[in-house]
């Protein structure tokens, strides 16, 4: 625990703990939150952009707000998100859907555009359910087939298993850039060159490394991808998921949910549909307005404090578990299943106990929030935003002392 106080003590990123909303309500206190790449804290600056957003926009100007901010929101703030996190230039991201409905627009997209001969979806198994589901989906729908990659469930699928399956039938490879038990991080670069050298296009989601991993999708020169916003990016329970489609491909895709929002002249309400260009064509309905409020307040504080420092810190908070584990700190037969190399390793650490289901229900009772994980993973993300080194090693020194209870 001394330990733990010290890098408190010298976090640079130690006074954004306090610009978040407590996690205590009278008898229920939080005492150590490890959800955050689940659901991530909400920020005080948030409750006042809601009350703003009701008596102002909303409650005053009411529907000249459409014309004077609301139409535009989801690609000035996708702009924005682009520059700071996602390495990317403007015009090429946007916020609508839940991240289900993006990745099944942008995968329909891409395999109806794919060149006659090219049928085969490339997903690994160990991707996030979402993204399996989905792309049986579009692999039913299309009459595409499904190729599997056997990822370690320790890991991720790697450049070299890609280039064992991808070929002149490929139309698509999907993949989780940081995997969702493990948190290891795929080889992007690597494996985007290799799709292309097999003359097909990768969608990469990007749920769990948006805001805590840089990600360079331009330099990269990726496709497409897809992430949610209410992990790490707090945009709270409901907030909409993103898109980014390379400039280069936003003339040749169309997406299948046609809405008027994405008609190149919404308010003409004319008697077919017309693609709009750029990213417009990309949305189908509304904009959530109400929903995009809180991830504006996360992507000004990821800025302020630079995305390579919030790496830094993720690092070390994770780097913290791993020693911890060595140690012994978090109980006798607790292995970890995240990767040792920090390099490769995202910003969340599983550890794996054969009683863990227990411990889990255990800990939340206490107020001490991480997740479970089927079949026997204690996942523990720590957002490096809001997350203490001594909550940390509080949850740590807990979970030991059930352990070894039995």
């Amino acid at each position: 625990m001394q330990r733990a106080h010290e890098l408190d003590a010298a976090d640079p990123l130690a006074e954004c703990r306090d610009l978040f909303v407590p996690a205590r309500s009278g008898t229920d206190v939080v005492k150590a939150y490890l959800d955050g790449n689940s659901l991530g804290r909400p920020l005080k600056a948030t409750r006042q952009r809601l009350i703003d957003l009701v008596d102002g926009a909303w409650g005053t100007r009411l529907i000249r707000s459409w014309d004077e901010q609301w139409m535009e929101l989801p690609f000035a703030l996708g702009d924005e998100l682009a520059r700071v996190c996602l390495g990317a230039a403007a015009g090429q991201t946007c916020f609508a859907d839940s991240t289900t409905v993006l990745l099944y627009k942008l995968l329909r997209a891409a395999v109806d555009a794919a060149p006659w001969g090219r049928s085969r979806i490339v997903v690994d198994t160990q991707n996030f359910p979402t993204d399996r589901y989905v792309a049986e989906a579009v692999a039913a729908e299309r009459g595409h087939e499904l190729v599997w990659i056997e990822a370690d469930p320790a890991g991720a699928a790697t450049a070299e298993q890609v280039a064992e399956v991808v070929d002149e039938r490929t139309s698509v490879v999907l993949l989780s850039h940081v995997a969702y038990k493990s948190a290891q991080i795929a080889d992007l670069p690597r494996i985007t060159e290799v799709v292309h050298a097999a003359g097909s296009v990768v969608l990469w989601d990007l749920c769990h490394s948006v805001g805590v991993v840089p990600i360079e999708l331009d330099r990269n020169q990726v496709d497409l991808a897809v992430g949610c916003s209410y992990k790490y990016l707090n945009g709270g329970p409901g907030a909409p998921a993103f898109a980014y489609v390379a400039q280069r491909h936003q003339g040749r895709l169309r997406q299948p949910i046609q809405g008027w929002m994405g008609h190149a002249r919404p308010f003409e309400m004319g008697p077919g549909f017309e693609a709009s260009q750029g990213m417009r064509g990309f949305i189908s309905g509304t904009p959530p307005v109400l929903a995009m409020v809180g991830i504006a307040d996360t992507i000004e504080l990821i800025d302020r404090f630079s995305l390579a420092e919030i790496r830094r810190k993720s690092v070390e908070l994770t780097s913290f578990v791993v020693a911890a584990t060595d140690s012994g700190l978090s109980g006798e037969g607790v292995r970890l299943v995240s990767p040792r190399d920090p390099g490769v390793r995202g910003g969340h650490v599983t550890l794996a106990h054969p009683r863990s289901r227990q411990v889990y229900t255990q800990l939340w009772a206490e107020g001490i929030i991480p997740d479970f994980r089927e079949p026997d993973g204690i996942r523990l993300g720590l957002a490096p935003l809001s997350t203490s080194f001594v909550e940390v090693a509080y949850a740590l020194s807990r979970i030991a002392e059930l352990v070894d209870q039995h």
